[in-house]
């Protein structure tokens, strides 16, 4: 197993931990597919995508419905996805998604966030390329042999497929997230949720005082509304 599966295995339990939070999450993602495609989901791959992933986390469909009538209002305002990128104490790179209305709120926020607990926020292009970016498929894998459809989905871009409790994992670069999402398609194959991720690719261990210290920061972080994902370079 490479790279991807821990990474996978070590974030499982902390991914969507907040079901409100989720919600929110899934909420502005319906509005950036809206805005960028259209309401209709059979011509929007974004919100095809999105709208999988509301299933996933158990989202009612009167919820995802109202969101995409929301969204398809053209007085209601968009969503701007921001990169932030920083250090937390003891050299941990911290790289961190937003969606915010009001980017001048958000960066006072992530700018406080770091200054209370002793990091710095960097400049753009400062950590990101500590990262791999990429992106996942998880499918409904009755039937499916793992090592014959590795072999299948290589032309279109994947790196690895493994199984855990939640199905097949499909992990990719992230321009081919729209081959693999087509191919998938094509094959009638059932796409449970799917996403994007940055993979750290080298971790820092450290002692128990020190991770308190960068979970510290993290928490106050992740706590934002305007926060997506947040990633990190500590071992887990």
């Amino acid at each position: 197993m490479g790279r991807a599966f821990e990474f996978r295995k070590a974030r499982k339990m902390k991914r969507w931990a907040a079901m409100s939070k989720a919600f929110t999450r899934i909420g502005k993602d319906i509005v950036m597919a809206v805005k960028e495609g259209g309401p209709d989901p059979d011509a929007n791959s974004r919100l095809r995508a999105v709208i999988q992933n509301a299933k996933a986390v158990n989202m009612p469909k009167d919820n995802i419905e109202r969101a995409i009538k929301r969204a398809s209002d053209k007085s209601q305002g968009g969503y701007k996805e921001v990169l932030f990128e920083g250090y937390a104490p003891h050299g941990i790179a911290i790289l961190i998604e937003t969606a915010t209305d009001n980017n001048t709120r958000t960066v006072a926020n992530i700018r406080s966030y770091f200054n209370k607990c002793n990091g710095s926020l960097g400049t753009s292009g400062s950590v990101e390329f500590m990262f791999d970016h990429s992106c996942n498929f998880r499918i409904n894998g009755d039937g499916i042999d793992p090592e014959e459809l590795e072999l299948e989905m290589i032309d279109f871009g994947a790196e690895e497929v493994f199984v855990d409790d939640d199905g097949l994992l499909i992990y990719a670069p992230f321009e081919s997230f729209g081959d693999i999402q087509k191919e998938l398609e094509a094959r009638e194959i059932e796409i449970l949720s799917s996403g994007f991720e940055r993979i750290p690719q080298v971790t820092k261990e450290l002692n128990a005082e020190q991770v308190a210290d960068v979970e510290k920061l993290l928490e106050k972080i992740e706590e934002d509304d305007d926060v997506q994902n947040v990633y990190h370079t500590m071992k887990e």
